[in-house]
């Protein structure tokens, strides 16, 4: 049995047709050609199937157009009115194309860079790149890849859809199932967070998708919930954001480590404890994520309060290290037939 087409590609299937067709297209027309309209079961289905879509598109923006033959006022038709659909010229500046560009770092999880990449090649080419790049130079915003679960879930907020996963939780490392209707993706502290209602404790959650273990499903089906209004999303933004504050008191090299500068709080200097050495005190929430970003830095950060934090870079390093000496193990270049057990 085919696999049944995906709604996204279904209503990118039908623009395409409305946009190339050299006058209309009727009902029966798009079921036989379009793909993705012949996995309606019934006429009925399809019927629904093709005034959602038609909906959708409209409230995307997208001009489909009702024409009637002439002198036939109930043989009717639909196309895009290329004129209405058409964006206007765009004329980028210098500084405007570098801002897209550094907006686009953002963007860079595995799931979506081949999208962002071709984009800004477009506006690239119709903007005056000649001082774009110079102007972004140095600056890249440090938010690491959302993994597996970015692009499921960008799909289930835009789609109103609940979503499973299981999940790691930062304060008591306790691992289970989540469901959640999911809101809004957003990026905090050089991560990616999901904010939306945990179903399970009817309230509004925020997640950290570097705490996401596995697959996540999709639970039921789409438009299944409603937004909330946005003061309950940025409510919950805020709740994560204050959480259960704590305090590290880190040695930075000169120069090193801009980002924790940046949002830490310069301290006096100590040669004792960090010779050579900036002292800063950083707030944060959960010592499993401060470790993760700090071993992100290398030698240019070491933890010199509080012992946890510290035992858990350790930690981090050391198992990066096994995971290191176990690759070089494996390279066919280190591998011999001598004093082996065959």
């Amino acid at each position: 049995m085919p696999e049944q087409i995906p709604p996204a590609e279904r209503l990118l299937n039908l623009v395409i047709a409305l946009v190339h067709t050299p006058g209309r297209m009727t009902k029966e027309q798009i079921r036989r050609t379009v793909a993705g309209y012949a996995d309606a079961a019934s006429d009925d289905a399809f019927e629904r199937m093709f005034e959602r879509d038609k909906d959708t598109l409209r409230d995307l923006g997208i001009p489909v157009s009702t024409v009637t033959a002439v002198g036939h006022g109930d043989d009717i038709g639909y196309r895009i009115d290329q004129d209405a659909y058409a964006l206007p010229p765009i004329d980028l500046t210098s500084g405007e194309l570098a801002a897209l560009s550094l907006a686009a770092e953002f963007w860079q999880d595995r799931s979506v860079r081949t999208e962002t990449s071709r984009a800004l090649t477009k506006l690239r080419a119709v903007g005056d790149d000649g001082e774009a790049t110079e102007l972004v130079s140095g600056l890249a915003p440090a938010v690491r890849a959302g993994g597996d679960a970015f692009r499921p879930l960008l799909d289930a907020v835009q789609d109103r859809q609940r979503v499973r996963f299981t999940y790691r939780a930062a304060n008591t490392g306790e691992v289970r199932e989540r469901v959640v209707e999911p809101w809004r993706l957003v990026a905090r502290r050089g991560g990616w967070i999901l904010v939306g209602r945990d179903v399970d404790r009817a309230a509004s959650r925020s997640f950290r998708l570097s705490r996401i273990e596995g697959r996540v499903r999709t639970d039921g089906p789409a438009g299944s919930f409603d937004l909330p209004e946005p003061e309950l999303v940025e409510s919950a933004l805020r709740t994560w954001e204050v959480g259960q504050q704590r305090a590290a008191v880190l040695a930075l090299r000169p120069e090193r480590a801009e980002v924790l500068r940046a949002r830490g709080e310069a301290l006096p200097p100590d040669p004792t404890r960090a010779p050579d050495r900036d002292l800063f005190r950083v707030h944060y929430r959960s010592t499993w994520e401060l470790a993760e970003e700090v071993v992100t830095y290398g030698d240019a950060v070491l933890v010199v309060d509080p012992p946890e934090l510290r035992a858990e870079v350790i930690r981090l390093l050391r198992t990066a290290a096994a995971l290191g000496q176990a690759d070089i193990g494996d390279h066919p270049d280190n591998n011999s037939s001598e004093g082996t057990d065959g």
